[in-house]
């Protein structure tokens, strides 16, 4: 009998060390972040684009459509509701800290950075947002501050990284508070990065930078990329970021992408419905970019899309006879009052007269403590797959790359 059953067992390991040496790791991985990005706000830009094609339902966005779909949960070392900077600490170190502190623990302790890890590991890595670089989410997978709004000091960290890309708004405070210490521009041209101000000078400049950094054009380098029904010519697009980061990172090795949709929050915050839903649709419209990339490198590729926390508690209804009407996005389209890192999140609210008239209901003009999606594709997703905390996220992302966390 023993005998018998040899043969078996032999084939049986065989095929276990084939299926192991087999794994694909993922060797270029996209990590998106739309700031408050809930369920809701994907189900609201879905519902405007199911408008638009006049039909009742939902029409998917790009990485809805994703074959993993997870849930994380948000909370804070402090708070059962996160702030930004404490749930982007979650997403880069798979830490927990208080709200209002950024890439460290609640005793101040210095955390490490997924991105520090990975470039350790000789990978490329990008780092790019549609608020300015210094803010919470960016500024979490590159600096420590016991204060997220101490922005010169977290500015002035990015230049030591070594990271081959920055990307998208520029600097909150360059010359800090007080207007007197050496611009952070200077500080990272010193460094040794090149800096191009719009895409016509990283295009001149790309092709003997090392390390490169891609802000909006001069004269507007310390804003935010412009809301996307705000964008003239020549503003950067968080697209055009993103593409611009491959063309810089892509190699044999691999690289890591961050990139945020940073100003869905401050939309939300508002509670200024066109821009939320068309901030999430303009996010979509960056995955889309890594989602082309992927269709070249299936088996290399992994593609992450999640929020950090959702901002405004936005609902497809508002009140009886269970009606919305998104067609009113359409006959308005007016931009939000114009909006900087000091005043987000104290901006009036422009936007309810439309909410009220498209039957859209909002419970706050803060963020909610429920979960967020996970969408995830390529290799490793799987790992993304059903419940998880936002600790998680980064551990995964490190397991399906083969590093060590």
């Amino acid at each position: 009998m023993k005998k018998v059953l040899l043969p078996f067992v032999v084939i049986a390991l065989c095929l276990l060390t084939v299926s192991s040496c087999c794994e694909k790791r993922a060797k270029y991985v996209f990590y998106f972040i739309g700031d408050g990005m809930g369920f809701s706000h994907v189900a609201l830009a879905e519902a405007y684009l199911a408008t638009e094609k006049g039909v009742i339902g939902s029409e998917p966005l790009n990485f809805s459509k994703f074959p993993e779909l997870g849930i994380a949960t948000t909370y804070s070392a402090s708070n059962y509701i996160t702030c930004s900077s404490a749930a982007g600490t979650a997403l880069s170190t798979g830490h927990k800290t208080n709200n209002g502190m950024l890439g460290v623990l609640p005793d101040s302790t210095n955390l490490t950075s997924i991105s520090y890890k990975i470039h350790d590991a000789g990978y490329k890595v990008g780092i790019m947002t549609t608020v300015t670089i210094d803010h919470a989410t960016p500024g979490a997978f590159y600096a420590h501050s016991p204060s997220r709004s101490d922005y010169y000091s977290i500015g002035k960290e990015l230049s030591a990284t070594g990271f081959e890309f920055f990307g998208g708004g520029g600097f909150a405070t360059p010359r800090g508070k007080g207007q007197a210490e050496q611009s952070l521009y200077e500080i990272t041209e010193n460094a040794g990065y090149t800096v191009a101000y719009g895409l016509d000078e990283f295009n001149a400049k790309k092709e003997n930078a090392s390390k490169i950094v891609l802000f909006q054009e001069k004269g507007k380098e310390d804003n935010i990329l412009p809301y996307a029904l705000g964008r003239k010519k020549n503003d950067l697009t968080l697209s055009q970021v993103v593409s611009s980061a491959i063309e810089v990172l892509e190699n044999e090795k691999g690289f890591f992408i961050m990139a945020e949709g940073g100003k869905i929050d401050w939309a939300a915050h508002s509670n200024d419905l066109a821009n939320t839903i068309f901030e999430t649709i303009d996010m979509a419209d960056a995955v889309e970019i890594a989602y082309q990339f992927y269709l070249k490198h299936k088996d290399e590729t992994l593609i992450i899309v999640t929020a950090d926390h959702e901002t405004g508690g936005v609902s497809l209804g508002m009140t009886k006879g269970y009606v919305y009407n998104l067609k009113v996005v359409d006959s308005i389209k007016v931009n939000a009052t114009e909006t900087t890192v000091e005043n987000y999140m104290n901006s009036a609210a422009v936007m309810d007269t439309v909410s009220q008239k498209a039957q859209i209901g909002w419970t706050t003009k803060s963020h909610t403590g429920g979960g967020v999606p996970v969408y995830a594709i390529g290799a490793g997703s799987e790992l993304f797959r059903g419940r998880m905390d936002n600790t998680d996220i980064p551990q995964k992302i490190c397991k399906a790359m083969g590093i060590e966390y």
